[in-house]
């Protein structure tokens, strides 16, 4: 569950160049705040080449692919130039390509279309480096996921759930390899809307090593119960198909408890055209979240999870016997945690590993037989993401929690077991290595400082500064509020951590109102050393609120992440309960300082969070003057089987957990509420907010909702999001009595 989509995050980033706008007041404005002109400048992410030595970055006007030394920074030619390719008459631009592992021809994406959160159909066109001419992928309609084999001859796609190849040996010659695909039935390689929303992947196709064979997970969802949503004539976009009567969207979605598409894993012998199914034990209703090629063309690990999600086994298969063994099985009494299987990496005779199986997440090393290793890492801390192995220099590099769980550094260990800190800065550092990880591209913030870009080599010596954001972060330094983290001891002896954003011009003997923003979803974190703290970046949107008279203040309750597996996972099988009491604390807590106006403390959250909201107003103790929940579950029996039953299990086999629930709780709200959803969310349907008002109603608690005609779960569009927030602002001020 989370509240980005691929449209909100490409708005993101086209923002992000945005600079401040000549302001004549130190306020900020709610436009600002929306516009964001406080995230600061990004850098066009480099793709490394298969040398290791050199990058390709697009260039500002989008029409050149320019090859640059890591070294020098220096360009050193140009790959692929629109003005001069033939046949480029239908390429607008290269926002989005992919190259070949040779370097040979590289795919281009033209009107790219999104289906669900990760997945999106375009039309592509192959470039020939050699001959600097386009032509289709394919003349049958656009294409979704293309992938190039490893030898680069061979390019492997899906489309209306089938999946098809392009031999470029043989000018492009496109072989179907499938046929029984059809949306709502069969997906051949791609996977459904659950299976791509909760095991964070768009595709589950893999050519082998040796470029021979197509390895992919079937999933037939036709047992899958429909779900319907209406849609409307609207505007921006405006469907005028619906302008008469309302129209319909319709897709499987599964709610905890039911069927799940049955899945299968299947491989096609490019050169015999045989297709097998491989005999993979597992479970009838468990899921196949990840399969990958390995090193060895005769071994494809193929990952299996049970429907608990508390077991995952790591099959070896033999792609032309179809014959698997397990060589690794971990285990947890309650779950297991996504990055188990999300973060696992193949390389030449091994594989690496994240497990929490110590009670903190950290790095285990194995070869391909199952053997251990090395346990690269250890202690209590968690490794947060690992970026890669350098075989060469045998050398794992990682980031990791630094020294408190609000911060982040990039490290490296060798099979000595001796550890290098490669980022000395103190907040949040993160990184993306080049192929053969002899350089990283380093993205460091803190609570006070705006993103810094630097690229490096892997001991860490800077190179050259990228992006500073200095004028921005100049600007920033005299319009953004205070901001500082804090932590405090609840009445259950729990220590949680968050951070506060004061007005300017605070004033210790004066008393704020306060409102408190979370999220609180299993292993999510909102309280970091980051610049993206905040809803919006920097804090902004809460120094908007501080800039009118506001204390702003978010705390990470038991169940968020980095603090190891007990803290997390002991919310397991009463998602909301501890949440919410922690939540209830932190406002008792805020209601002793002397600058806190007690009678005037708020809450909000958008998703868990508006869960969480919802949660905490009806915990038990009014601490809440008002609240505000968007696109907020009200019932886990609402919400997809593979995020709900991975903390709940099955509402059969957990009854009393899924009661304890905002519905059955509505009597107890205390406070004002305001509800507000998107009525195309395909995510939290808008049944959550129709079930929740009326229980509302039949417990004559008076509310205000707001909802928002064909949004989904990022409610945004046109003037929405402007809207939303301005909606949301009204509301606390009058509530809060804070004037506009």
């Amino acid at each position: 569950m989370r509240i980005t989509s691929l449209s909100f995050i490409l708005t993101v980033a086209l923002c992000a160049a945005t600079s401040l706008c000549a302001q004549t007041s130190d306020k900020l404005t709610l436009d600002e705040v929306l516009d964001y002109s406080f995230f600061g400048r990004g850098v066009n992410q480099p793709h490394s080449l298969a040398d290791g030595e050199h990058y390709a970055r697009v260039s500002p006007d989008g029409r050149q692919l320019v090859k640059y030394a890591y070294k020098t920074q220096q360009p050193v030619g140009v790959i692929l130039d629109l003005n001069n390719a033939k046949n480029a008459d239908k390429v607008k631009g290269i926002s989005n390509y992919i190259i070949s592992p040779t370097g040979k021809h590289i795919l281009v994406a033209t009107n790219a279309k999104q289906i669900y959160r990760h997945s999106f159909t375009a039309e592509y066109y192959i470039y020939d480096v050699a001959n600097h001419r386009f032509s289709p992928l394919s003349d049958g309609g656009p294409q979704q996921a293309p992938v190039f084999s490893p030898d680069g001859n061979v390019i492997a796609f899906a489309r209306g759930g089938d999946l098809f190849l392009v031999k470029l040996l043989f000018d492009g010659a496109e072989t179907r390899v499938t046929k029984d695909g059809e949306r709502g039935k069969i997906l051949n390689g791609i996977p459904d809307w659950v299976n791509e929303e909760e095991f964070s992947t768009a595709s589950s196709f893999t050519f082998t090593a040796d470029s021979k064979m197509l390895a992919w997970v079937r999933y037939d969802e036709s047992q899958v119960p429909l779900w319907h949503i209406q849609m409307y004539r609207g505007a921006q976009p405006t469907l005028e198909q619906n302008a008469v009567y309302p129209g319909e969207y319709t897709y499987k979605y599964p709610v905890a408890g039911e069927r799940n598409a049955s899945v299968s894993v299947m491989t096609f012998d490019i050169k015999n055209r045989v297709t097998r199914t491989m005999d993979v034990p597992m479970d009838s209703d468990g899921y196949i979240p990840r399969i990958y090629a390995t090193s060895d063309a005769e071994r494809l690990a193929v990952v299996t999870l049970n429907r608990h999600q508390s077991q995952m086994d790591l099959h070896m298969v033999n792609p032309r016997s179809g014959v698997s063994r397990v060589v690794l099985r971990e285990t947890s009494d309650k779950y297991l945690r996504e990055t188990a299987y999300g973060s696992l990496k193949f390389y030449p005779g091994r594989f690496v590993l994240l497990s929490e199986r110590s009670g903190y997440q950290h790095l285990y090393a194995y070869n391909l037989e199952g053997t251990l290793l090395q346990t690269v890492t250890s202690g209590q801390f968690e490794v947060t993401d690992f970026y890669g192995y350098d075989p060469v220099g045998r050398t794992y590099y990682y980031q990791a929690v630094d020294q408190t769980p609000t911060r982040r550094a990039v490290f490296a260990t060798d099979e000595k077991g001796r550890t290098r800190r490669l980022t000395p800065e103190v907040g949040t550092s993160s990184a993306s290595f080049s192929e053969g990880m002899r350089y990283f591209l380093c993205n460091y913030s803190s609570l006070n400082t705006m993103p810094v870009y630097t690229l490096r080599n892997n001991q860490g010596r800077v190179i050259a500064t990228l992006e500073d954001n200095a004028d921005l972060q100049a600007k920033a330094n005299g319009r953004l509020a205070q901001k500082s983290l804090f932590s405090f001891t609840t009445a259950d002896g729990v220590q949680l951590n968050g951070w506060m954003v004061k007005p300017k011009n605070f004033d210790p003997s004066r008393r704020y109102p306060v409102l408190m923003y979370q999220y609180s979803g299993p292993s999510s974190q909102e309280v970091k050393d980051a610049w993206t703290s905040g809803f919006y970046p920097g804090c902004s949107f809460e120094s908007y609120l501080a800039d009118k008279g506001y204390i702003c203040v978010c705390v990470d309750g038991r169940g968020t992440g980095a603090r190891g597996a007990d803290f997390e996972k002991c919310t397991y099988l009463k998602l909301g309960q501890l949440e919410s009491h922690d939540q209830v604390e932190t406002a008792l807590w805020l209601a002793r300082q002397p600058y806190v106006d007690a009678d005037h403390i708020a809450i909000w959250g958008w998703s868990f969070g508006g869960f969480n909201t919802l949660m905490s107003m009806s915990e038990g103790r009014p601490v809440f003057c008002c609240g505000i929940a968007v696109a907020a579950p009200s019932s886990w029996r609402y919400y997809d089987t593979v995020y709900t039953e991975r903390y709940m299990r099955t509402p059969a086999e957990n009854a009393s957990g899924y009661n304890v629930c905002p519905i059955n709780q509505a009597s107890n709200l205390h406070g004002n509420l305001l509800l507000i959803h998107g009525t195309a969310d395909d995510n939290v349907h808008l049944r959550n907010a129709s079930e929740m008002s009326e229980a509302l109603v039949q417990a004559d608690k008076p509310f205000e909702m707001q909802l928002y005609t064909n949004r989904n779960h990022s409610i945004y569009g046109g003037n929405t999001r402007a809207h939303l927030f301005k909606r949301m602002v009204e509301f606390l001020d009058r509530n809060m009595g804070v004037k506009p």
